[in-house]
């Protein structure tokens, strides 16, 4: 089977991609193009997949261009593939062809370019990360290399829906202690102090307060879509003990 992906008109020009899980050569638990080297699936196997998406995005592999993510708010700016990975969230670049990518399963992928400059950029943004600025700070390094904020376009990959995402009343109270106004991102769950959360609609609201006006999630849910997502949640209702990793990628 052929490796598939989802792709947005809002970046249109720049070769670009929200990787699902179908093809690649990993089996069991991991079936399919899992690209996550923090996962326990084979090396070899992961290499292998991370191939595929390098021709597909037209690069080398060595330029399909991952970091070390910890839920962070930290970008890096790169110029040149690295041989170790950085601790960071988010990737921008302005050198072509660098395949800056993320790797997620149930966090939001997001991918930004400004077509007249030149300039994009990549964010894993989980909850932690929206909340502490991930997505800002991706967008102000861009910035810093030639983008002009109000070029920027950006679009929102698959991930969990809010359905999907219920928290208790820990998390809940994180938000909410950040900015009353926030309640407004949570609904009733089905228990006493369980809430939905709606992580995309959050994450797009920022993106709109940083006056990137066209921003918007494609609604593809990680956790429903078992056939074509990795989801960390969903390995866990299912008591597995890991879970693969889908790649979201973009290029000059």
């Amino acid at each position: 089977m052929s490796i598939c992906r989802y792709t947005s008109n809002k970046l249109d020009g720049f070769e670009h991609g929200f990787f699902t899980r179908l093809g690649g050569i990993s089996t069991g638990i991991y079936e399919g193009l899992n690209c996550g080297s923090g996962s326990k699936d084979d090396r070899d196997k992961i290499q292998f997949n991370r191939q595929l998406v390098a021709a597909k995005m037209n690069v080398n592999g060595e330029d399909l261009i991952t970091v070390h993510q910890e839920h962070s708010a930290r970008v890096v700016v790169v110029d040149s593939s690295f041989d170790t990975l950085t601790k960071a969230d988010a990737i921008v670049t302005n050198t072509p062809n660098l395949a800056i990518s993320v790797l997620t399963a149930d966090c939001l992928p997001v991918l930004f370019a400004d077509k007249k400059n030149n300039v994009i950029g990549v964010a894993h943004a989980g909850w932690k990360g929206a909340l502490n600025g991930v997505l800002e700070n991706t967008v102000h390094s861009m910035a810093t290399i030639g983008a002009d904020v109000g070029n920027i376009e950006a679009a929102i990959g698959p991930c969990i829906s809010p359905n999907n995402y219920e928290v208790g009343q820990d998390f809940f109270d994180i938000f909410i202690e950040r900015n009353k106004d926030f309640e407004i991102y949570f609904s009733e769950g089905v228990e006493d102090k369980k809430y939905f959360f709606n992580l995309p609609k959050f994450a797009l609201d920022k993106l709109h307060k940083l006056e990137i006006a066209g921003a918007e999630w494609i609604e593809h849910c990680t956790y429903h879509q078992s056939d074509k997502f990795y989801s960390y949640r969903r390995s866990q209702h299912l008591g597995e003990l890991d879970y693969g990793r889908q790649i979201s990628s973009i290029k000059i």
